[in-house]
């Protein structure tokens, strides 16, 4: 009975890390809810960053083939990698990209205002997730370099943009190598960099087209940045823990002006129209999905609590 019950267990292991990639993969494509928030309520953020840190210093170990030492050191970081686990996840995350892609492409051309309002409810909402991870750690001099980062996101932000529909290649990659790093950062959503970059429908365009060149790109973009920044926001993170997050929040809040509703076709922002009503209750609906996941988020640390 007890060998049955493992069988079933480690049958249906695969099918749970395929779910759990979906799921991350899937907020992934909406600009506020964050894959690294996601993967940290699935339980499986450590090992999707342990991994990629070993798949990192695997490639680079690489290199010792160049210099005559073989590929020991490589093929021990990736045996380390808990493939049984991040396979499936990728998969699931791939998947859900591809979907997602394909419903919310067309929502974002024919309803931008309506859209932008979702979108900026849920960039609003999800502020309160890296104030929670402060939590007493805030002091004025942390709110002090969070004010200046808002201010300079807002700043950047304000300045004249519009969707690039061509963007070159090389601004693909490094916008790609930028989006990337929100996966290593519970509470910064690669697609709301990619709507501050101007790439956001674009991109969506290109993954519905199967546009080959932008999509190679793209991802190698995102290797480039993962490679390069992965171990490096690691270090950042666990060094400078309250610096990161009161930095990051600074930016959330100040490049909210990008998500403004009512824009002109160069992004500038313009008064409120008629539908203020419809459109403040879309920004309240985009917020409370967000403040679900916070709420999800907090009853799974709870749970790991020690009584």
């Amino acid at each position: 009975m007890a060998d049955t019950l493992a069988d079933r267990r480690s049958l249906f292991r695969p099918v749970g890390n395929l779910v759990r990639g979906t799921l991350i993969g899937a907020v992934e494509v909406i600009p506020g809810v964050s894959g690294g928030t996601v993967a940290l309520i699935v339980g499986v953020y450590a090992t999707l960053i342990d991994a990629a840190s070993h798949v990192v210093r695997g490639i680079v170990a690489s290199t010792d083939v160049v210099r005559g030492r073989g590929l020991a050191r490589s093929a021990a970081h990736f045996g380390a990698v808990r493939w049984g686990v991040v396979a499936p996840v990728l998969i699931g995350m791939v998947l859900a990209v591809i979907v997602g892609a394909q419903v919310l492409a067309p929502l974002v051309k024919a309803y931008p205002t309506e859209t932008r309002a979702v979108f900026g409810g849920m960039i609003a909402a999800s502020l309160l997730i890296p104030v929670r991870m402060l939590g007493r750690e805030w002091t004025w001099r942390l709110g002090l370099l969070a004010l200046v980062a808002a201010a300079g996101a807002f700043a950047l932000t304000g300045l004249p943009t519009a969707t690039m529909a061509e963007p070159p290649l090389v601004v693909v990659a490094l916008a790609a190598s930028v989006a990337v790093c929100a996966l290593v950062l519970p509470g910064l959503s690669g697609a709301f960099l990619l709507l501050v970059f101007g790439l956001y429908e674009t991109t969506l365009v290109a993954l519905n087209e199967r546009d080959l060149p932008y999509i190679a790109a793209f991802a190698l973009g995102a290797v480039v940045g993962l490679s390069l920044f992965v171990n490096v926001l690691r270090v950042l993170l666990r060094r400078y823990h309250a610096l990161m997050l009161a930095m990051m929040t600074g930016l959330m809040l100040g490049s909210l002006r990008a998500l403004w509703p009512w824009q002109d076709e160069f992004g500038q922002a313009s008064a409120p129209g008629a539908d203020v009503g419809a459109i403040t209750l879309l920004a309240a609906a985009g917020a409370a999905v967000v403040l679900l996941v916070v709420a999800m988020q907090a009853g799974v640390a709870r749970g790991r609590r020690p009584a």
